[in-house]
This record gives structure tokens, sequence and C-alpha cells, in this order.
């Protein structure tokens, strides 16, 4: 028997009568947890600077191709993330989705195992991979966040958000530290970081602890995710069923869209987030890529820097969302894209033996340690800038959403949001590529993201920041 709800209209989910309990909420927050490792683990410390190290032919290659996969993969989620995150509205639970897109993410981390050095088909599996787990793992996210607004009262997002962001720093803490201290080896010493031979008898030379990584995100996500599939209360069935719901999605996107203008506020924050978002995306990207080839970081630095920036990350996530809750999430992204501009002209300004531009500096000398020479530091210390303030701008985007979004419509806008967040999302990896490509330089692909933080920063700041009714 057909639903008797019109599949084109939104479906409105009245919110709960009691907030669900502590554990419930904790549940949620671990969907961070599980997550992370593959935005840590492969997309920025440790699979990505083996790809361009190992696999493509030199650094400024590696960088192009990874670009274009990652615009690829995230034309694929602008292309489908509203529509679904509609459909997710009007049948109701969120967690089939998650398990779904989950299942990408793990198979997509699995198949990293087999990029093997030498191979010919290394770097397309290593491609291939990347994409799939990238659509699985922010398919996933934007149906755990359109769960907020049935966890917490609005007055307590920012808080929730917050603290999500900064239990995953420190579960990409975790699985990067495990990384560099048992699996992922030198392959001149092939001692791992803690000076052991890595464990399951991995081989340093193959560079088989930095392909586990694939692997060890995967399994990480199955495990860490259980509690919020068990603990954390779905939002109830409408009635509508999945047919009917996808029937009427495609003209359910175009009249939002088309809402938009009526909804200033929520246009205008939605096109900020899609070029800010897009740049924080390529800066963590290509961030890991950028210092291997300019100052030939290897596995262990690369991963200490890792961990320290983690650590940063953390922190900021934890104390973004408290400010957010104080003073609200716009002058928290503001004062974050600030600082990120910041970080952008400071590593622009470095190369292997100057800083800020022209003041020579003595390069790193074999045996001096880690991180050196004083570009190297200085390119530590605003990585780790870039941490403290990419975490609160991430959580506080989330929160400003959940509260602009009209009530009874929080996933198509979540949907909406991962648009805006990856619409132009193949634009700016794309574009460094390009940059990269034509001028044969790391740095002049890095100059494009300066470009998306001045324009996402000046629409932000035009934002009335009010609930739509």
């Amino acid at each position: 028997m057909s639903s008797a709800i019109s599949s084109s209209e939104p479906v409105a989910v009245a919110p709960p009568s009691t907030w669900p309990p502590r554990r419930a909420v904790v549940a949620w927050i671990f969907f961070d947890w599980s997550a992370q490792p593959f935005f840590t683990l492969i997309t920025t410390f440790v699979f990505a600077p083996f790809f361009a190290s190992a696999l493509a032919s030199d650094a400024a290659e590696g960088q192009a191709l990874w670009g274009y996969a990652t615009g690829f993969a995230g034309f694929c989620i602008a292309l489908l993330s509203p529509l679904l995150g509609g459909v997710a509205d009007r049948t109701g639970p969120r967690k089939p989705w998650i398990a779904a897109f989950g299942a990408l993410l793990v198979i997509g981390s699995a198949m990293l195992w087999f990029a093997v050095p030498g191979s010919p088909w290394a770097v397309t599996i290593a491609l291939a991979g990347f994409v799939i787990a990238t659509v699985g793992a922010e398919f996933a996210t934007t149906f755990n966040n359109a769960m907020m607004t049935r966890l917490v009262p609005a007055e307590r997002l920012g808080w929730l958000s917050g603290t999500g962001w900064a239990v995953g720093y420190l579960g990409g803490l975790l699985s990067l530290a495990v990384t560099l201290g048992l699996l992922a080896a030198d392959p001149h010493t092939g001692k791992t970081l803690a000076g052991l031979s890595p464990i399951f008898g991995l081989d340093a030379a193959s560079r088989e602890g930095d392909r586990f990584s694939g692997p060890l995100t995967a399994l990480w996500f199955i495990v860490f995710v259980a509690p919020m599939f068990l603990l954390t209360p779905d939002s109830p069935r409408t009635g509508m069923r999945l047919k009917e719901a996808a029937q009427g999605g495609v003209g359910r996107l175009k009249a939002t869209i088309a809402e938009l203008p009526k909804l200033p506020a929520l246009g205008r924050f939605l096109l900020a987030n899609m070029i800010y978002q897009d740049a924080l995306v390529a800066l963590f990207a290509f961030g890991g890529i950028y210092a291997a080839g300019v100052f030939g970081w290897q596995t262990i630095e690369l991963g200490v820097f890792g961990i320290l920036l983690t650590v940063t990350g953390t922190l900021g996530a934890w104390l973004g969302g408290k400010l957010d809750d104080a003073i609200g999430g716009k002058p928290v992204i503001l004062g974050s894209i600030a600082c990120l501009l910041f970080a952008c002209l400071g590593i622009l300004s470095l190369s292997a033996d100057h800083i800020l531009f022209v003041i020579p500096a003595a390069p790193a000398v074999p045996g001096d340690g880690l991180y050196a020479s004083v570009p190297e530091r200085v390119y530590l210390g605003l990585g780790l800038l870039i941490g403290l303030v990419a975490g609160p701008m991430q959580a506080a985007s989330r929160s400003l959403l959940a509260r602009l979004a009209p009530e009874g419509r929080i996933g198509e806008f979540f949907g909406l949001f991962a648009l805006s967040g990856k619409v132009t999302s193949f634009m700016g990896p794309t574009l460094v590529a390009l940059a990269t490509s034509v001028f044969a330089s790391q740095r002049a692909g890095l100059a494009v993201l300066i470009v998306f933080f001045l324009a996402g920063g000046a629409l932000l700041a035009g934002v009335n920041v009010k609930r739509a009714p």
C-alpha cells in the first residue's frame, strides 16, 4: 500500500520528547573517533606522502595526481549528497546510510594495502581505493551529522560538535602513534619511530608499514563505530518508502535550492562554507606532500609532525566548542580563517634554504636530527597553528548549520552542507594540481588556497545568524 505522504514535500519529524541518555551521546561522539584515522593516516600524514614519494615518479606529479583524485571524489559527493540527505529526511533513519557508506570506507581503505611500489597497477589501485574511501567517509559523516539535533538542545550543539571533533583528533592521534611506533619504518634503517622492527613482520623496504595504514583504518572504523549503532537512537521512520522518497528527491532538491534566496543567511553561509572548506580540505590533502617535496621529510618526520599537529587540533576543537557556545560559531570561524591565511602566507615564504621569501637560512644536513633547519621549524610552527584552528572552524561550521537549518529538514540541509563543502572541492585540489603542473612548483599550487580563504571569509562576514523558520 503506497504512502499518502507526497514524496516531493519535506517530512517534519518532531523533536524528541526527552533527550537521550549520556551514553547515547558519547556513542555518537565516537563516530568521529572511528572515522578520523582515514583523514589522519591516509589523506594527510602517512599514505598521501607515501604515494607522492614512493609510487608517483616525483613529488610534483604525486601532488597533481592526488589533487585530481581528491577533486573527482569531491565531484561525486557534490552530485549526490543533498539528494541523499533529503531522501534520508523523508524516510527517517540515518543508520542504514551510515552503514552503507561506512562499508565503502572500509573497502576503499583496505585496497590501499595492494598499492605495492614497483607494481604496474600501484598508482591506479591507490587512487581508486582513495576515491572509494573518501566517498564513503564523507557520506557517512553527512548522515552522522544529521543526528545531532536529536541528541542535545540547541544551546549545547557547540559543545557536542566541538567535543566530537576533539575526540576524533584523539582517535587520529592514537592511530598515528600506533602506525609510527609499531608499523611504519624508515626504509633506510628498517626501524620505527620507537626504534623497533615493524610488528607482524612488515617489510620496511617495500613500505608495508605505510600501506598497512589502509587496513588499520578499515579495522579501526569497524570496531569503534559499533557503539553508535548499538546505543544512539536513530530518527523514527516516517512511513515513506525509499522508492517514493527517491522519486521526489530531485524535485525537492530543486525546490530547496530555489528556496535559498528566501533564506539569505543560510544561502550565504552555505556558499561561504563551500569556499573555505574547499581550501581547508586541499591544505590538509597537500600539507604532508608539500613537506615531503620541499624538505624531503619521510614517514618519521611527517609522523611526528602529525602527532604534534593532532595534539593542537584536539585542544583547539575542545576550546572551540566552548567558544562556539559562548560567542557563537561565526566569530570562531572568522578567527580561524584569519589564522589559516597567516599560515598559508608563511608556508609560501619558505623553501629549504629561505624564510620570509628572501632571508637565507642554512638547509638541513643529514644526521642533524628532526627539524634541524630554521625553515623546517617555521613550517612545524605554522602547521601547529593550522591544527589549532582547523578543528574549531569545522566544528563551528557544523553547529552553525544545525542552528540555521529549518526544523524538520536537518538532513536535507546537512546534505546541502556537504554539497557546499564538496561542490567545488574538485576545483580547489584540481586548481592546486593544475598550478603545480603548469609551474612545476608545489608553492604555486599552494598559493591558490589564499584566494579561497579570503573569499570564504568575506562571504561569511555578511551572514545574519538566525534560525530559518
